[in-house]
C-alpha cells in the first residue's frame, strides 16, 4: 500500500490539549463578546419576560375579572398571579392524572356583566394609542414585524424608549380584551434590548443586527418555553422563503437558554399546555393511513391563512384610511372586537367562545385536556367560530393601532380549527382519529407555518408548548404542505424574498465579487499625500484638505506613525464658528477609533471598515506596531472597480487592477 493511502497517525496524547485549546481558541476566539453580549442579552429579555407577563395578568386581574367578571381558562402551565376562581365541573388533582378518571371538558362561567365587554376594551384601546403614537408610533402592531424590518432596513437599530412603551400598550391592549398574542410584544422588548446594548457598546451593524436577532427569539422562547425553538425562529421569521440566517442560530441559542432559565425560575418548568397522561397515551402517530387526514387539515390551514393574511392587511389598510387621528383608530378596534365577541357570545351562548378576546388559550387547554368522547360536533361548530371569529378580532384589534403579537391568534385559530376538523373525524373514523387534540396541536403548527412561512421553528415551538413529541411526523408533515401550497402573502409583510433580497446583505455579493483584491492595489503612495499633525491648527487643516482630492486625512507625528483621522465633515463643522479659527488643531478634530487599513487587508475587510466607520477614505499602515502610515484608499476606487468586475469590463481591458 502506497504511503499516501495510510491512515493519520494519531496524535500523542500530551498533545491533545494544545491542539484542542487552539482549535477551540480559533473557533470562539473572534467571536467571544457577541457570543458573551447574547447570554447578556437572553436574561435582560427573560426578566424583560417576566415583566410583561405581570403586567397582562394585572391588567386582566382589573378589567375583565374584576369589571366584567370574566374569568377565562388559562393554560396550566402559567404561574397564576392572584387566587384563581375554580370553574365549575374542574377536574381535581387526581383526575388530571388518573388514566381511569380522565377529566372532563372545563366550561368557564359567563361574565357577570356582559355589556361591559363593549366599554373595557374600548378604554383599554384609548389608553394604548394614545400612549403608543405619543411617544413611540413604531410600537404600533405586532412587534415582530417592526423587529425584521429593524433587521433588514435599520442596520438592527430599535429606539430605546420602544421597548418600555410596547409592554404597557401591550398589557393594556391584550390585557383589556383586545385579540393579540405575546409574541410580538417579547419579540420587540428582546430585540429592543439587543439593539440598545449593541448600540451602547458601538457594535459593528452586522453584530448589531444579530444581536437583535438573538434578543427577538430569547423573548419567544422565554415566554412561550420553548428554547429550541426560539433560536430557529430568530433565523428563520426574516425571510418568506426557506432560507435562514445562519450566524443567528448560536447567538440566538445562547440567548434563549438563559432568557428560559430566567424566566422559569419565576413561572416554573412545565411546558404551556399540559395534556394529561391518559390523553398523551392516544397521541402518536402509528398507521400512515392517517396522512391522508393530516393532508385535508394542511389544505384547511392553507385556506385559512389565506383568509388571515388577507383580511389583516385589508383592515390595517382600511383603519389607516379613515379621516380620523391615529391615537383613535385602536378604540375603534377594539370596540368592534369586542362587539364581535359579544354577538358570538349571544349567538352560542357557551363563554368558550369569548376565546376571540384577549388571548384565547383557555380553548385550546380545554379542548386537549377534555376526553375525546365529551367533545360534541356542536362543540366542534363552537370551536370553527372561534377560529374564524379570531381571525376577525385580530385584524380588527392589531390592524387598527393596537399593540400586540399574531402568533397567539395564530395558535387559536390554526388548534380550533384543527379541533373541529379533529372531532369530525373522531366521530367518522374513531380508530383513525383517537383523540381530536392530535389535530389541535397539528393544526396549531400548520397554520402558523402557512401564515408566516415558518415551517420548522413552528414544527418545535408547538412541540415544546405541549410538552409531546409524539406527533413531530405528522407535524412536519402538515407543516411542509402548508409552506409548499400556501401563497406568498405572510402575516409579517417586513419579511424578504431571500438572503439576495435583504439589504443587510447587499455587501455580501459584493465581497464575492472582490474576494481576490488586496488594498496594497488600490493605495495612493504615502509620498503623494498630504498627512496632517497634531498641532497643524484649522487654517492649515482646511489649506491641505483644500488641496487634496480627498474627503479626509490621517493624523500623524513627526515619524509618519498613525495617530488618527480627520474628516471634512468635522472641519467644516468647525469652521461654522470663526472665533474657533486660532483656537483649533488637527488633535481636536481626529477621530481615533478610526482602524486603519493594511496592504495585506482583502477588500471585504475594507468594505466592512468603510461602513463601520462612515469614511470615504482610509489610510493604510504596514504592519509594524508603530503603524507608520504608507497611504489611502478611497472607497470610489473600490466602488468603480467592483462596476467593472460585475458588468465584464475588467476582462476585456486586460484587468486593469489584477487579482
Amino acid at each position: 500500500m502506497s504511503e499516501t493511502n495510510d491512515p493519520p497517525k494519531p496524535s500523542h496524547p500530551l498533545r491533545w490539549f494544545p491542539e484542542f485549546w487552539e482549535l477551540g481558541r480559533r473557533r470562539i476566539r473572534p467571536q467571544a463578546r457577541l457570543l458573551g453580549l447574547s447570554l447578556v442579552v437572553g436574561v435582560a429579555a427573560g426578566l424583560g419576560a417576566i415583566v410583561f407577563y405581570l403586567a397582562c395578568q394585572v391588567v386582566v386581574h382589573y378589567t375583565l375579572e374584576g369589571v366584567v367578571g370574566y374569568h377565562a381558562t388559562s393554560p396550566k402551565g402559567e404561574p397564576p398571579v392572584f387566587a384563581e376562581k375554580p370553574a365549575p365541573d374542574a377536574p381535581g388533582p387526581a383526575a388530571a392524572h388518573s388514566k381511569k378518571e380522565p377529566p372532563q371538558l372545563v366550561t368557564p362561567e359567563p361574565p357577570t356583566y356582559p355589556w361591559l365587554l363593549l366599554v373595557v376594551p374600548t378604554v383599554g384601546g384609548l389608553l394604548s394609542g394614545w400612549l403608543v403614537f405619543t411617544f413611540a408610533p413604531e410600537a404600533e402592531g405586532h412587534g415582530t414585524d417592526a423587529a425584521i424590518d429593524a433587521y433588514h432596513h435599520k442596520q438592527g437599530r430599535i429606539r430605546p424608549r420602544v421597548p418600555a412603551i410596547k409592554v404597557v400598550a401591550s398589557a393594556l391592549t391584550i390585557g383589556s380584551g383586545g385579540s393579540g398574542g405575546r409574541e410580538g410584544p417579547i419579540a420587540q422588548i428582546g430585540a429592543g434590548i439587543g439593539s440598545f446594548l449593541g448600540g451602547f457598546l458601538r457594535l459593528r451593524p452586522a453584530e448589531r443586527r444579530i444581536l437583535m436577532a438573538a434578543g427577538m427569539g430569547a423573548g419567544v422562547g422565554a415566554i412561550f418555553r420553548a428554547p429550541l425553538a426560539g433560536a430557529l425562529f430568530a433565523a428563520e421569521v426574516l425571510y418568506r422563503s426557506p432560507d435562514f440566517e445562519s450566524e443567528v442560530i448560536i447567538p440566538a441559542a445562547l440567548a434563549t437558554i438563559t432568557a428560559y432559565c430566567t424566566f422559569g425560575l419565576y413561572s416554573g418548568w412545565e411546558p404551556l399546555f399540559t395534556i394529561p397522561q391518559v390523553i398523551l397515551d392516544q397521541l402518536s402517530f402509528n398507521n400512515p393511513l392517517q396522512l391522508p387526514l393530516y393532508l385535508v387539515l394542511a389544505l384547511l390551514m392553507v385556506v385559512l391563512a389565506m383568509i388571515y393574511t388577507r383580511s389583516f392587511y385589508g383592515l390595517t389598510h382600511l383603519f389607516h384610511r379613515l379621516p380620523i387621528r391615529p391615537h383613535w383608530r385602536p378604540a375603534l378596534g377594539a370596540f368592534l372586537t369586542s362587539a364581535l365577541g359579544l354577538l358570538l357570545f349571544f349567538v352560542f351562548g357557551n363563554p368558550q367562545v369569548l376565546s376571540v378576546l384577549s388571548f384565547g388559550y383557555g380553548v385550546l387547554q380545554n379542548t386537549m385536556a377534555a376526553p375525546a368522547d365529551s367533545l360534541s360536533l356542536s362543540f366542534a361548530a363552537v370551536l370553527l367560530a372561534v377560529a374564524l371569529g379570531k381571525i376577525l378580532t385580530t385584524g380588527l384589534t392589531i390592524g387598527s393601532g393596537g399593540s400586540g403579537g399574531v402568533f397567539g391568534p395564530s395558535m387559536v385559530i390554526g388548534g380550533c380549527a384543527g379541533g373541529a376538523l379533529g372531532i369530525f373525524f373522531h366521530r367518522l373514523w374513531p380508530q383513525m382519529a383517537p383523540h381530536p387534540a392530535a389535530f389541535v396541536i397539528v393544526g396549531m403548527a400548520g397554520f402558523f407555518a402557512a401564515a408566516a412561512k415558518t415551517p420548522f421553528s413552528t414544527l418545535v415551538i408547538v412541540s415544546e408548548m405541549t410538552g409531546d413529541y409524539k406527533l413531530l411526523l405528522p407535524t412536519l408533515w402538515v407543516c411542509s404542505l402548508a409552506f409548499l401550497l400556501s401563497d406568498e402573502q405572510s402575516i409579517y409583510s417586513s419579511q424578504v424574498d431571500s438572503r439576495s433580497r435583504s439589504p443587510a446583505h447587499q455587501g455580501d455579493y459584493v465581497r464575492e465579487v472582490l474576494a481576490g483584491l488586496r488594498v496594497s492595489q488600490f493605495l495612493t503612495p504615502g509620498r503623494e499625500l498630504p498627512v496632517l499633525h497634531p498641532g497643524d491648527r484649522l487654517p492649515r487643516v482646511l489649506e491641505l484638505l483644500g488641496n487634496s482630492t480627498f474627503h479626509g486625512l490621517p493624523v500623524t507625528d513627526e515619524a509618519g506613525h498613525y495617530l488618527g483621522h480627520v474628516s471634512l465633515e468635522e472641519v467644516h463643522l468647525a469652521s461654522l464658528s470663526p472665533h474657533l479659527l486660532p483656537l483649533v488643531v488637527a488633535a481636536d478634530l481626529m477621530r481615533t477609533d478610526v482602524t486603519p487599513l493594511r496592504p495585506e487587508d482583502t477588500l471585504d475587510r475594507a468594505l466592512e471598515l468603510f461602513v463601520e466607520s462612515d469614511r470615504l477614505a482610509l489610510a493604510v499602515v504596514d504592519g509594524s506596531p508603530e503603524k507608520k502610515v504608507i497611504g489611502v484608499v478611497k472607497r470610489s476606487e473600490i466602488s468603480s472597480t467592483y462596476l467593472r468586475y460585475v458588468h465584464g469590463a475588467a476582462a476585456h481591458e486586460g484587468a486593469a487592477v489584477a487579482p
